[in-house]
């Protein structure tokens, strides 16, 4: 099969672009560079330095004839969009109707779409929401999200065009950015590596649905051929504090270390975690990599990166 990966030199979409490789897929990425590094693209893959938005796009769609579409591209900064939801819907939602645009014209079979089940369903309390829970999105890259989920129904209906939307929980794992907004894990690595203080905002009782990005990658892999017309969340269905997760890392690396405690920023959500039964019975997936496994691994990687 040829599979497009927008945003394939990022974090996830790398990782998925080598697990398409290594199952044997002809992979091309489109990707801009603003956050992703040439350095993360598998050499199997053919790569073009292009955004989304570019009038050039059709050109690529014309010249490779994909099969399917995994849509990785996206600006993912929460705060970003809440500071400027222009530019959010810029990239996000008017990217993504460009993308789905020229996959309508070269008849693509299929999109794969990465959506964000770590802010569509707004604050979860001590509810775990599963893919038919209301929604309630509380920043404009959440809503972007959902739009195009719903742009995706609409494409289906019209044209025919077959989707999954994977809504993620919160991903971390091996070539997340440590310098960025996005990504806790890679900033706590980045900091307790080079022994520098680490900060929590609010008491660190704040939970998150952490998944390992080798578990995502291989719910992408089964979403070529299963989970049609089908919105899937992907995590652990396991609420884990910012406090645990620091304290996890710091027994991994040996470090006495206490964190900084800072103000609570505003809107952030106490408590988001997913149910993923749908996951198991609809793509036959589950996560494998324990979070214990999984911060070693990123750990490593970060340990490694900085050597």
């Amino acid at each position: 099969m040829k599979i497009l990966v927008t945003g394939g030199a990022g974090f996830i979409g790398s990782n998925i672009a080598d697990a398409y490789i290594k199952a044997g897929h002809r992979v091309v990425i489109i990707d801009n560079l603003s956050s992703g590094k040439k350095a993360s693209i598998n050499q199997k893959a053919k790569f073009y330095k292009l955004d989304i938005n570019s009038h050039d796009l059709g050109k690529i769609f014309s010249r490779e004839k994909f099969d399917l579409v995994n849509h990785h591209a996206a600006q993912i900064d929460v705060r970003k969009s809440v500071s400027d939801p222009a530019f959010d819907a810029k990239i996000n939602i008017l990217g993504s109707l460009n993308i789905f645009e020229n996959a309508k014209k070269y008849r693509v079979k299929k999109i794969i779409f990465a959506s964000s089940g770590g802010t569509i369903y707004g604050e979860c309390s001590s509810k775990t929401p599963d893919e038919n829970s209301a929604v309630n999105p509380l920043s404009p890259y959440g809503i972007a999200k959902l739009s195009i989920e719903f742009y995706l129904k609409y494409y289906r209906a019209l044209y025919g065009m077959k989707y999954t939307v994977l809504r993620y929980g919160n991903v971390y794992g091996p070539r997340q950015d440590p310098h960025g907004e996005a990504g806790v894990v890679a900033i706590f690595s980045g900091k307790m590596l080079k022994n520098e203080k680490v900060k929590i905002f609010g008491d660190g009782k704040q939970m998150r649905d952490y998944v390992f990005v080798s578990d995502i990658a291989k719910a992408n892999l089964l979403s070529l051929s299963k989970g049609n017309d089908e919105i899937i969340n992907i995590g652990t269905g396991e609420a884990t504090s910012v406090n645990k997760l620091f304290g996890e890392m710091a027994k991994i690396i040996t470090s006495k270390e206490k964190p900084v405690y800072l103000p609570k920023r505003p809107g952030e959500l106490f408590r988001s975690v997913l149910n993923i039964k749908k996951a198991k019975r609809v793509l036959g997936w589950k996560p494998e990599v324990s979070m214990a496994a999984g911060l070693r691994k990123t750990l490593d990687y970060f340990r490694n990166l900085g050597s």
